[in-house]
């Protein structure tokens, strides 16, 4: 009999504790779940977003630009090599030279300009395929070190923005006095808006400016080979 008192008082007071638990969660105030949309994170970057946004885009241009002129230049030339070397073995120079200059590559500007200088030391046609070669590949490199600019400096444009916001936020605590964590939090937040945006613009701008080195790399790499094989090819008929 105790026990069954005992079950019941406690059903009871629990019962009570459900019953005050559901009424003071219909008294207290619903907060509104806000998103935060990428779009009004920009807006709220202020001023420093623009050059943050300038910097990305010519980060963008540069890449794709860069990025399909150097693949143009590191397509297979394995044919143009045998065409010349056909026309070389067959005495026909005229015939090589106009095989590299139709082909309209790097590898086509260099052989031209070996094939012209036939007939002087081997040591001359090497300087001279050497030069042609450094201009290409200056050509391939050119604007790269724009990209490497903005992989440094979009970042600070970042942190700029950021520094800006808090010596905005702490002159209008200085001002009115509110110190609360709610003005301090609401501002700063919306000012590191800017170094997260410079960040990953600086990411982004570091990664392509490494991708085009290691594709005009590889491009110097298979054009030093060539070239030492053409240079091979002209030493043949002498040994």
């Amino acid at each position: 009999m105790t026990l069954l008192f005992l079950q019941a008082a406690a059903t009871d007071t629990a019962q009570k504790v459900i019953d005050t638990a559901k009424h003071i969660g219909q008294q207290l105030p619903t907060v509104p779940n806000q998103e935060l949309h990428i779009g009004d994170m920009i807006l709220k970057g202020g001023w420093v977003m623009l050059p943050i946004g300038i910097l990305a885009l010519i980060a963008l241009v540069i890449f794709f630009e860069r990025y399909f002129t150097i693949r143009k230049a590191s397509k297979d030339e394995s044919h143009l090599m045998i065409q010349v070397r056909e026309s070389i073995h067959s005495g026909n120079l005229q015939s090589a030279i106009a095989i590299c200059r139709n082909s309209n590559s790097p590898l086509g500007r260099m052989l031209q300009k070996g094939l012209l200088r036939i007939g002087r030391p081997i040591k001359d046609i090497e300087g001279a395929i050497e030069n042609i070669g450094k201009l290409e590949v200056s050509k391939l490199e050119k604007n790269l070190g724009i990209l490497g600019i903005v992989a440094g400096i979009a970042p600070m444009f970042g942190f700029l923005g950021t520094i800006f916001g808090v010596i905005k936020i702490f002159y209008s605590i200085s001002q009115t006095d509110n110190i609360s964590m709610g003005a301090i939090s609401g501002g700063l937040y919306e000012k590191m808006v800017t170094s997260a945006a410079g960040l990953t613009v600086g990411i982004v701008a570091y990664v392509f400016y490494h991708v085009l080195n290691m594709m005009v790399d590889k491009v110097i790499l298979k054009l030093e080979t060539d070239a030492i094989e053409f240079i091979d090819l002209l030493e043949e008929p002498s040994k």
